[in-house]
């Protein structure tokens, strides 16, 4: 069992991700995960949000209404809809110093976990990943 918002409140303070603020709508707060890889993949969606939503980005972690697991969403610029599915690829970047791995190495965290992973756009029009098949403890 690890505690989601905890391991969210960490990861935000070592993460890069310069003057922007953390928000979390967690019902409940256990899930059951590895919590090292929860939270590198919680690091490496709030510095892609960072690094794409600006200085002052707003990333909101929460649990999804049915109750399946929980989301990332940013109030960024989003990811448009042709794109969502390769920014999981090895090498995917839109930044000249962008690596292309974070969101892949999130990718293969969900994979090993059993979860899925989707990229919606968020209520305030940025990116939101829905990851889902999470059990809570």
């Amino acid at each position: 069992p690890v505690d989601l918002v905890a391991t969210a409140t960490d990861a935000w303070e070592t993460a890069d991700t310069r003057r922007g603020t953390l928000e979390t709508a967690v019902d409940g707060g256990d899930v059951l995960a590895d919590e090292e890889r929860l939270r590198q993949l919680l690091e490496n969606l709030f510095r892609n949000a960072a690094e794409h939503g600006g200085d002052d980005a707003t990333v909101t972690v929460g649990s999804l209404a049915d109750g399946s697991g929980f989301y990332v969403a940013d109030d960024g610029p989003g990811i448009p809809e042709a794109e969502r599915e390769q920014v999981f690829e090895t090498g995917y970047t839109t930044t000249a110093d962008g690596t292309g791995f974070g969101l892949n190495i999130v990718g293969e965290i969900v994979d090993a976990h059993g979860w899925e992973i989707r990229v919606v756009e968020s209520e305030d029009g940025g990116a939101r990943f829905e990851i889902t098949g999470v059990e809570s403890a």
